[in-house]
């Protein structure tokens, strides 16, 4: 905390905002990012404020024509597991998969010949009527989907993601249920990512606090099959963390980290740095400039280059007071406290 981790983060989407036509995207699980897009205008930029018994509701079904690599159900199922394994770590598995498989493929069949859009909700009526009992225990763990705390995830999308930046707060769900809205914005983007590559525009994802997707297997698995559905569709994902140590105990994400062109590197603690040196080749001299260094100050790896850098931003500017996060500083302070 205090390196420059987000700030860095908000000035690239400033200079997005103000030097391209891209679309931007912000899965921002602390609200932190709402002040800068809200000054933006109403006309370019929206928040959705996604809050357990909140008022703004996403589909955790809603599917594009294009969706997923291949197969739109092996991905959707692999979403659904994801989700399921949040609430259920032992309440998945192959049978599990199967069962869910077939309830996807059919809830989709159906809605090609209705014309209706599935939800969390139709999807639970039918795996109630498979005859498994498994699909009953799956059915009970989508509750929370439907009927549940986490309802916003189960109807129809109430809110406009038309616009050109959109800010997903989550910081409403709570520490215990932002995993899964991290989940369902990471699926919500790969919806917009897929139709703006179809129209030949750039999409900007933003993924703060990304780490916490590699903590379970299934979320690990869709994360990273999203991130490579990304990079195919014309879209430039970011992932920001402060806990570097949460991506190094995973395989995945050290082979998404190892394989990425661009990483800025800010103060690390001492044993993340280790771990960091050894995965990107990174000298004991170079070292010195991610140890013990002020806020704004680090080092980036851009292919097999690596440049120190130090980014000192002027503190007597609009865009400062909306993009700092130190305490009675700035927009963000003012923000917090009106929504807490």
């Amino acid at each position: 905390p205090g390196s420059g981790k987000s700030f860095s983060a908000k000035e690239h989407i400033a200079f997005l905002i103000l030097n391209t036509d891209d679309d931007i995207l912000v899965c921002d699980p602390e609200g932190e990012y709402a002040p800068l897009a809200q000054a933006m205008g109403d006309n370019i930029s929206t928040v959705v404020h996604v809050a357990a018994d909140g008022e703004d509701k996403l589909n955790a079904m809603y599917m594009v024509d294009g969706y997923g690599e291949n197969n739109p159900i092996v991905i959707k199922s692999q979403f659904i597991m994801s989700l399921i394994e949040r609430i259920d770590p032992e309440g998945v598995g192959p049978q599990q998969k199967s069962i869910i498989d077939r309830c996807i493929a059919a809830v989709y069949q159906e809605a090609e010949q209705t014309g209706l859009v599935p939800t969390l909700c139709t999807l639970r009526e039918k795996l109630l009527e498979q005859p498994e009992e498994k699909a009953k225990d799956i059915a009970l763990s989508l509750e929370l989907f439907t009927t549940g705390s986490l309802d916003i995830f189960g109807h129809k999308s109430t809110v406009n993601l038309d616009k050109r930046v959109v800010v997903f707060d989550i910081h409403g769900l709570g520490e215990q249920l932002r995993a899964i809205g991290h989940l369902v914005i990471t699926d919500t983007m790969l919806n917009r990512v897929t139709l703006n590559w179809k129209k030949g525009k750039r999409t900007h994802i933003f993924v703060d606090e990304f780490h916490i997707m590699f903590q379970n297997e299934y979320s690990a698995a869709f994360f990273n099959s999203a991130w490579r559905q990304f990079r195919k569709r014309n879209a430039y994902p970011t992932g920001i963390t402060q806990n570097v140590d949460y991506l190094l105990d995973s395989v995945q994400s050290r082979t998404m980290l190892s394989n990425s062109e661009f990483i800025v590197m800010l103060n690390q603690a001492p044993p993340d740095r280790e771990k960091i040196a050894k995965l990107l080749n990174i000298s004991p001299e170079q070292m010195a400039h991610i140890t013990d260094v002020p806020a704004g100050c680090g080092l980036i790896k851009y292919g097999s280059a690596l440049v120190p850098f130090v980014n000192r931003f002027p503190q007597d500017t609009k865009l400062y007071e909306l993009m700092t996060t130190r305490p009675n500083e700035g927009k963000f302070s003012t923000f917090l406290n009106k929504n807490e």
